[in-house]
Formats: structure tokens, C-alpha cells, sequence
């Protein structure tokens, strides 16, 4: 009888229809319950919760309903609902990792970092998620076995039209009960938790996609006047050098290695007795290293992109979005390797085992001005060599030697690893230290592949010392993000000796702090340093070092070892951090003890308001710049603007052999030095792929073929040119 019925509604357009609102609105909500933390609190935030997802849905799927013709009314309504489907689902995966939402930016630049991405994000995946495939199947048994069959009956448009009316009211009424319970949603609000828990995920992809549309109209029409108030700004904020280290690492070269995924916890850190990462701890403790231990990274949804950003820009990653992939092919940029090489005459190169377009980097490497890079190509990417996100430490370390050794002094070379990344799988033949015993494998395996990436750095390290290269350099080390994220915090708790019941969102921002250090063989009077500062402030602090002065560029961090360095630590959701305060969503609390102050004194409160105004003028500000390109306008004196027009990476290894041969005995390179024979032979490894996939003989021979292979290429190019 029931069954019967049921047949009979589902068996018409409009109970067809109404069957399909309630399974997607039923499959949201226990999302947002399970996977999301949106903060909801009390009866009247879970009865918007609930309400969320109609309005946007009966518009959607309301569109189908125009559609006379049965076939292509019922294939429409369907697609619409697998499409809204898919974007739960991305949003879900994207959230476990992000602990945010998808924006249009990542899903339009998704090309350039899914190209880089292997098998990690079904790690991802968790059996619940199954909430939002199995109506799916539901749906094909159900028209197999003729439990519901296809309505030949049109919807009177006038019904339609009803429907949609209906949903715009609804939506209406759903933003102005999100209103009163958060005044201003739209126009200011910088979580984007907020949007979602009062209006739902459509309405915040569709509230997203304007906002996104207007910015790329906003950037048509900029002028050179738009950067006045950005110039203004940033000369202001400007601190002088301290006179103490300007020029400390002058002429020097810089290598950069990248931490990935790297967090300021596992710094002194032992697991059951160990030190998980012996070598990297030395190094913070020398005398001869800069270290900063209130250093936070100041990512947004960019991740590792926007650290590279920070670095190489001093200036912030986009609100939305990765500014790499969103806006970095065509972007001007005033970047490290192109003021390096004008102020200082540096060559410039990144060692990168992965794909070049992973997060767009071989196009805005080109914009930055570097002059080489070294991605998956250049190396032995047998699969045994790999990790999740390509070659693994240790081979990328030792197969750059051959690269590295080639480029002229001073350089400027950057070494992005990525064992040390989501879900921290690690073969069992490199795996020498045991996992932490948490019950989340991706929390217990961090331990595992930091202690990997601390050997790598080791070996490294190593070899600079017997090559030559580490007392002519200045080793800069960070850690681009956090590794493990909000949602996995609970977890990880009592390994640092606190308790998960008690665990705020104070404590989720002491999380978000990073290593940095700058090892300066032969200094011996650096240390610890505990001011605070962030990636922001890494260029200036750099260019200070090596006796480049910063204040004729654009820049929004400070120098970390200035006097004047301004310790207020901007978030890319405009929450911050004070050396004496951290403010989290308004809430603001003292970093001494870690507990709220919810009725903060008259100075307390004009203090936070100041430093809250300055974030939020400082992040605008920068948004303006990189969405209207505005760098285009200003050309510091004595600063070329960069053509990425001369840069090809697909002969890097042709080109710094070319440039060594011209040069002959003037060329400064370390195989120059070393009497034009490889340093190769100096580097020592335990990675197990030197004995089977990855030999010293192979990686020079892959050398001498490379440049065969280049030489040909540059010939048969000169060849063609002189026949035109």
C-alpha cells in the first residue's frame, strides 16, 4: 500500500521533484553537522542552519521545471542535482584539509594544483561520505526497477514561475534572519564560516562568483592613482635597518629551503624520549642562527603558494583563492630573485620535484624574475623515487647537486620538499622513526616524515660544508603552513600536553606558528629571538642582510631585526596576533594565560581596535594591489620590470652550462671552482634509491645527456634562426 503510494507521488514532476529537495536538503544538513564546524550555538542558529539549504535548492532544481519536454526536464533536474552533489562532496574534501570552503578562485585555478596531485585527497575521504553518493544509487534503482517512472505531464509555467518566486522570497527571508543574528553578513563579514552557517554553500558559491566578478571589473578600470594610498601606507610602515646586521650576509649566496607543511611544535619536540627532528634543532639552538619563535605563517587559501608569495613579495596572498593560479600568469611582481639580480647581480634558481604547473609556478616564477627552474622534469621520477607530491627529500637534495653546482655566484636557489606533506605516508625503507600512537594516522605518521625531512636537511647540509658552498652562504629555513589542521588539533592535544575538552581557538592560532631561521656561517652572536613577526616580513628582513635597502619597494612586512619592526601579525581572515593579545573572530585573548578577556579595559580595547583597523587597512590594501595589478603602475628607481618573455625552463640545465662555457675561467660556479668536475661525489646519502633507482652514475649521466640534449636543441635553434 505505502510502497504503492509512493510509486504514485514519485511517479509525477512535481513529487519527483520534491523527493529530490528533501534527499539533497537531508544530505546537507548532516553534513553540516558531521564534517563542518560552523560554530553554531543555540535554537535559534540551528533553526537557520535547518532552513539554509531550501531556498537555494527549490531555485536550482526550480529551473527544470521550465523545461516542457519530459526527457530533457527529468535529464536537466538530475544533472543539476549530481552537480550539487559534486560541490558538497569538493567542499567536504576541501574543508578536512582547509578547514574552509571552496571559492570560485580555487575551483577555476583547481587545474593548476590538481595537476600536481596524485592519489593523497582520497586520503581524504571518509566512510560518512557516503551520505552524499548513496542517493545516487538510490536514484538508478529506483528508475531500473520502475519505482519511478518519467512524468509525460509539462509543469504549467505559471507553477514555475510560482516555485521561483516562492524560493527568492524564501532566500530573502533566510539572509535577514542570518542579518539579525550577524548585522552587516554580506559587507562584512571575513569568515566565510558565517556565510555558509546562515545562507548555505549555493548561496556562498553564487555570493562568491559576484564578488569575484566585480573584483575582475574593478581591475579593468585601475589607474597609477589607485596606488597612492597603498604607497602612502607602506613608506609609513617602513622600518630602517638595524645597523647591527644590515649588510651581515652581503654578497653571499641565499639558499631557501622550503619546510613543507612544517610546524614550530616539532622544534625541540621529543616523541616518547626522541627528538624527532635532531638536526633542524641544533641549528635553531646555534649561535650562528637567527631564530624566531613567535614566527606564524600567514597563509590563506593558497597554502603553499601564498607562503612562496609572502616570501618572495612581502606582500599577501589573495582573501580568496590562490594568487598563483587566480592571477599570477598575468601579474606584475617586484619579486627576491628579480631585485637580487638587478641590486646585487644574482643568478636564480628553484629545485622543485614536482610538476612546474603545480599552484601555476612556471608562469609566475617568470613574473617573479627567476632565472631557472628545476621541476619533475629535470629528475628521476621513477616511481620508486616518489612521494605523494613528487621526488622525495633526499633525492631532491642530492639530484640538484648537479644543477646547483652549475650556477654562477652569488646565486639565490629555493628547495621546495614535500615528503613532509598530507596524509605523511612514507615507504617503509625510508621510514626510521616510530609514529606517534594518536588513532589518526595522519597525526601519528607527521612524526615519521618530519623525522625524514630532518635527514634530508642533514645530508644537505652535509654536503654544503664539504663542497665548499656553506661559508659563502646564508641558509634561509621556513616552514610554509601548518601541518596539522583545526580539526585534527584535538588529536595532537596531549602530545603537547594539553587536554582536548579544554582546547579553544586560541590555542588553534598558537598553532599556526612556523620555524624561521637564518644560518649565517661565521656569526656568532644571533640566537633566539622572540619578537613576533611573520612571512610577511621575510624580504625585507633578507634584503637588510645582504645590504640591499627595502624601502624603495613595496612591501607590507618589516624587517624582523629592525628596531621599528611592527609586531602585529596579520591572518588572511583578519584575526591577528599582538605580542601581548590574539584576536580570534572579536574575541580577544591574553597570551600569557590563554584565557578570553571578555571585558577587556578601556586601553585594552582602544589597543585592539587600533591593531585590528591597521590589519584590516593592511590586508585591503594589499588586495587592491594584487586584484588591480597595480604594481604595473610603480616602477622603484633603479628596478627594471621583469619580461618573463626571456625565461624557458625547459632548457634551464642548457642555459647555466652555456653561460659557464662563455664565462670559461671567469665563471664563478662551484664546478668552475672545483676544477670543471662535478661535486656529486661529495654528497653522502642513505636513501635506499641511490643503491636501486637513482645512482650517482645515473644522475651524472642524465647530466651529460641533458646537456647533450640542450646543446643539440640550442644548435639546431641557432641553425634555423641564421636560415631566415
Amino acid at each position: 500500500m505505502y510502497l504503492l503510494k509512493l510509486k504514485n507521488i514519485l511517479s509525477t514532476r512535481w513529487g519527483f521533484f520534491t523527493f529530490l529537495v528533501l534527499l539533497f536538503w537531508l544530505k546537507t544538513i548532516l553534513v553540516y553537522l558531521i564534517d563542518f564546524h560552523l560554530g553554531v550555538t543555540g535554537f535559534y542558529q540551528y533553526m537557520v542552519l535547518l532552513l539554509n539549504p531550501i531556498a537555494t535548492t527549490l531555485l536550482l532544481f526550480g529551473s527544470a521545471l521550465y523545461i516542457k519536454r519530459s526527457v530533457p526536464a527529468y535529464t536537466v533536474l538530475l544533472l543539476v542535482y549530481i552537480a550539487n552533489s559534486v560541490l558538497l562532496l569538493f567542499n567536504v574534501i576541501y574543508y578536512r584539509e582547509f578547514t574552509d570552503f571552496m571559492t570560485i578562485n580555487v575551483i577555476f585555478g583547481y587545474s593548476s594544483v590538481s595537476d600536481g596531485l596524485s592519489t593523497s585527497s582520497f586520503a581524504l575521504l571518509k566512510p560518512q561520505d557516503i551520505i552524499i553518493i548513496a542517493d545516487l544509487f538510490l536514484l538508478i534503482i529506483g528508475f531500473t526497477t520502475k519505482l519511478i517512472r518519467i512524468d509525460r505531464h509539462a509543469i504549467p509555467t505559471r507553477q514555475a514561475v510560482a516555485l521561483t518566486s516562492f524560493s527568492l522570497f524564501f532566500l530573502l527571508f533566510n539572509l535577514t534572519l542570518g542579518e539579525i543574528d550577524r548585522p552587516q553578513l554580506l559587507s562584512r563579514t571575513f569568515d566565510r564560516n558565517y556565510l555558509v552557517k546562515y545562507l548555505g554553500i549555493d548561496a556562498f558559491t553564487f555570493y562568491d562568483g559576484i564578488k569575484t566578478a566585480k573584483n575582475n571589473q574593478v581591475r579593468s578600470e585601475a589607474n597609477s592613482a589607485d596606488l597612492n594610498k597603498i604607497l602612502a601606507f607602506t613608506q609609513k610602515h617602513y622600518a630602517a635597518p638595524n645597523v647591527k646586521t644590515y649588510g651581515l650576509a652581503k654578497g653571499r649566496n641565499v639558499i631557501v629551503i622550503h619546510l613543507e607543511s612544517f610546524q614550530q611544535f616539532l622544534i625541540n619536540y621529543r616523541l616518547d624520549g626522541k627528538e624527532v627532528t635532531p638536526f633542524l634543532n641544533s641549528l635553531y639552538n646555534s649561535n650562528s642562527t637567527y631564530s624566531f619563535d613567535n614566527f606564524f605563517n600567514q597563509v590563506g587559501q593558497g597554502k603553499t603558494s601564498d607562503a612562496e608569495n609572502m616570501l618572495e613579495t612581502s606582500i599577501y596572498g589573495l582573501q580568496q583563492g590562490s594568487l598563483f593560479s587566480a592571477l599570477g600568469t598575468d601579474n606584475t611582481f617586484e619579486g627576491a630573485p628579480a631585485i637580487l639580480k638587478q641590486q646585487a647581480g644574482y643568478s636564480s634558481a628553484v629545485f622543485h620535484g614536482n610538476k612546474g604547473s603545480f599552484w601555476n609556478r612556471d608562469n609566475v616564477y617568470k613574473n617573479l624574475g627567476y632565472q631557472y627552474f628545476f621541476d619533475a622534469s629535470y629528475f628521476n621520477t621513477n616511481a620508486n623515487n616518489l612521494t605523494e607530491y613528487g621526488l622525495k627529500d633526499k633525492l631532491l637534495f642530492h639530484d640538484s647537486v648537479k644543477y646547483l653546482e652549475r650556477l654562477q655566484q652569488p646565486f639565490y636557489a629555493k628547495f621546495i620538499t614535500v615528503s613532509n606533506h598530507f596524509p605523511y605516508t612514507l615507504d617503509k625503507q625510508n621510514t626510521s622513526f616510530k609514529a606517534a600512537n594518536t588513532g589518526d594516522d595522519s597525526v601519528d605518521n607527521y612524526f615519521v616524515t618530519a623525522h625524514y625531512l630532518d635527514q634530508s636537511v642533514k645530508e644537505f647540509f652535509d654536503y654544503l660544508k664539504k663542497s665548499g658552498l656553506y661559508n659563502n652562504s646564508m641558509i634561509v629555513i621556513y616552514g610554509d603552513h601548518y601541518g596539522i589542521s583545526n580539526s585534527r588539533n584535538l588529536k595532537l592535544a596531549p602530545l603537547l600536553g594539553k587536554s582536548a575538552s579544554t582546547w579553544n581557538d586560541f590555542d588553534n592560532v598558537q598553532m599556526q606558528r612556523v620555524p624561521f631561521m637564518i644560518h649565517i656561517p661565521g656569526v656568532t652572536n644571533a640566537g633566539v629571538q622572540h619578537q613576533y613577526g611573520g612571512e610577511i616580513d621575510v624580504l625585507p628582513t633578507i634584503l637588510h642582510l645582504l645590504g640591499i635597502n627595502s624601502k624603495s619597494y613595496i612591501q607590507f612586512g618589516t624587517d624582523l631585526l629592525s628596531s621599528s619592526h611592527d609586531q602585529v601579525v596579520a591572518f588572511r581572515n583578519e584575526n591577528f596576533v599582538t605580542p601581548d593579545y590574539t584576536v580570534v573572530s572579536g574575541n580577544i585573548y591574553d597570551n600569557k594565560t590563554g584565557q578570553q578577556i571578555t571585558h577587556p579595559s578601556a586601553a585594552v580595547a582602544a589597543k585592539i581596535a587600533a591593531a585590528g583597523d591597521q590589519v584590516s587597512q593592511e590586508l585591503s590594501l594589499s588586495d587592491a594591489l594584487n586584484n588591480k595589478n597595480l604594481l604595473r603602475f610603480y616602477v622603484p628607481k633603479g628596478f627594471t620590470p621583469v619580461n618573463p618573455k626571456t625565461y624557458n625552463y625547459k632548457n634551464s640545465f642548457g642555459e647555466i652550462t652555456k653561460i659557464q662555457q662563455i664565462l670559461g675561467n671567469k665563471s664563478t660556479s662551484l664546478w668552475t671552482q672545483n676544477g670543471n668536475k662535478s661535486t656529486i661525489t661529495d654528497y653522502t646519502s642513505d636513501a635506499p634509491e641511490l643503491n636501486t633507482t637513482d645512482s650517482n652514475q645515473q644522475n651524472e649521466e642524465s647530466a651529460s645527456s641533458s646537456l647533450k640534449s640542450a646543446t643539440s636543441s640550442s644548435n639546431k635553434a641557432s641553425q634555423k634562426s641564421s636560415s631566415k
